[in-house]
């Protein structure tokens, strides 16, 4: 089967659905062709060692990836970033119509749904099948974030989206959620699967070679948070909840690994309050952090308790079930799910300082069995239903049964 993978960005640039997806469904016997452009995300200058021009094309691990030009930006103009969306679009179009070799299917990553766009018509025009794969929801993600809060424009974005949808063979999502509010948007439920992400694997893997100081979490319980600490992570409710724990358990220490926006404002909280079982950790090189998470005993994920968070799985999920460590899950809905239905760990109210500080303390009074059995539940889950495997195996399935209806 000879597919296209049609996606703005692309390794170098982070990306859930890179090369180590091409590279599996090559593994699995399928010819696989990218489109994408020059890399430039998330800073919006072109990568170093890049030159714009209006076609490369180079060989990695055996996938041919193609690059065509676009407007870098990742500014906060809305202008200059519809620029960015739509300068791909035209130039992906016109290679993938005129260009690109006969393929048997399409695949595009959503967001941005202008790269949708360039696939409906690549598909239309060449009778082509095409699979999209929504990892935003839009316009509600453009609404949230502030992007853009003009409605006329919105709307627009909406209409567009359905219409992109709707075009398309197949479409795939990453929650229950997100089916759920397509189908209430008028998708045949037929025509939505949910195929979960998976996580870096690689990147996760313990480096023995590299020298990772971790004697901070000696002689603690530790209760880990990794990532990206800004406003959608609403960690004050994770420092308040270190308080009472501290009052009730001193052998338990909070360990938050990372940078963001609230860093410091959430330091002048804790030092306000007085805190003494949390430390601050800087962000790591990603060959640090499979260390990091080996030593914890519990992993956290926490956002901001938002109707919007119901519906997504924050990347964490995937990292800390593939580590094989108890979750702690400070989110509602389809994350939640998942840690409760791996029997992974324990799930509480996000932003509810006491239920946190509770689900804490119950951890730690657990047996080192106990929580090893949760660990192995963690793994186990990941390989059989989230993990790259999986996923790949899941997508190649269904750009099989695709086929097959089209002949």
């Amino acid at each position: 089967m000879r597919i296209l993978l049609l996606t703005q960005w692309f390794d170098p640039e982070p990306t859930f659905k890179g090369l180590v997806f091409a590279r599996e469904l090559q593994a699995l016997g399928h010819e696989v062709e990218v489109i994408t452009g020059f890399p430039n995300y998330p800073g919006g200058k072109i990568y170093d060692g890049y030159r714009q021009k209006w076609l490369s094309r180079t060989v990695i691990d055996g996938v041919q990836v193609t690059r065509v030009p676009l407007y870098p930006s990742h500014s906060g103009s809305a202008l200059k970033r519809v620029f960015n969306y739509v300068s791909f679009m035209l130039s992906s179009c016109l290679y993938g119509v005129f260009g690109a070799k006969k393929v048997d299917i399409i695949y595009v990553y959503h967001p941005p749904i202008t790269a949708g766009l360039s696939a409906a018509i690549i598909g239309f025009l060449r009778r082509t099948p095409y699979v999209i794969d929504i990892q935003d929801l839009w316009p509600d993600t453009l609404r949230s974030t502030g992007m853009i809060n003009n409605e006329r424009a919105l709307a627009l974005a909406g209409k567009v989206c359905q219409w992109t949808y709707r075009r398309a063979s197949h479409v795939v999502v990453l929650s229950p959620g997100f089916r759920k509010i397509l189908i209430e948007r008028g998708i045949a439920p037929e025509r939505i699967s949910v195929i979960y992400n998976w996580c870096d694997e690689q990147a996760l893997a313990i480096d023995s070679a590299a020298n990772v100081d971790t004697s901070y979490m000696d002689g603690y319980f530790n209760v880990v948070f990794a990532g990206n600490i800004g406003k959608a992570q609403a960690l004050e409710a994770v420092i308040r909840a270190a308080q009472i724990v501290w009052e009730r358990n001193k052998t338990v220490r909070f360990v938050f690994v990372g940078a963001g926006v609230e860093v410091e404002s959430l330091k002048a909280l804790a030092d306000q309050m007085g805190v003494q079982n949390l430390r601050f950790v800087p962000r790591v090189p990603m060959s640090e952090v499979g260390t990091i998470l080996s030593r914890a005993d519990v992993l956290l994920v926490h956002l901001k308790d938002d109707p919007l968070f119901t519906i997504t799985i924050p990347s964490k999920t995937q990292a800390y079930l593939a580590v094989g460590k108890p979750i702690l899950m400070g989110v509602r809905g389809d994350a939640a799910d998942l840690v409760t239905k791996a029997q992974a760990g324990i799930a509480v109210s996000p932003e509810n300082d006491a239920e946190i500080a509770d689900a804490v303390l119950r951890f730690a009074a657990l047996t080192v069995a106990e929580r090893g059995q949760m660990a192995e539940n963690a793994t186990k889950f990941y390989q059989e239903n989230l993990s790259l495997q999986s996923g790949g195996r899941k997508f190649a399935e269904l750009f099989q049964q695709l086929m097959r209806r089209k002949a």
